[in-house]
């Protein structure tokens, strides 16, 4: 499901963990888990919102409440010609805030 920082705002809950995607380390996305829902922050016309940077994300996020956050780096390595299919798990590095 998708969500809005308008319909986020709304919501009033914590986010459990934000997952900031990097999409081939050029760009990223927000990726929230809210109690048992996973949501994709997205634009009000709906289209996932795409950030340059993982601090440009916290900056969006800046006035939630964030339990944690992780930068998820997806691997490729399963896309390499002449190797067996392979699902690795991501690398994920813990974010730290600006106020930390």
């Amino acid at each position: 499901m998708r969500i809005t920082l308008d319909q986020l705002a709304n919501d009033h809950r914590a986010i459990d963990l934000l997952e900031i995607i990097s999409i081939e380390g050029q760009q990223y996305m927000a990726r929230l888990h809210i109690g048992d829902e996973l949501r994709l922050l997205s634009g009000p016309d709906g289209q996932t919102l795409l950030f340059r940077s993982s601090w440009q994300i916290q900056d969006a996020l800046r006035g939630f409440n964030i339990a944690s956050a992780d930068v998820v780096h997806p691997s490729a390595y399963h896309e390499m010609v002449g190797m067996e299919p392979s699902n690795p798990d991501p690398l994920r590095i813990r974010v730290q805030g600006r106020g930390s």
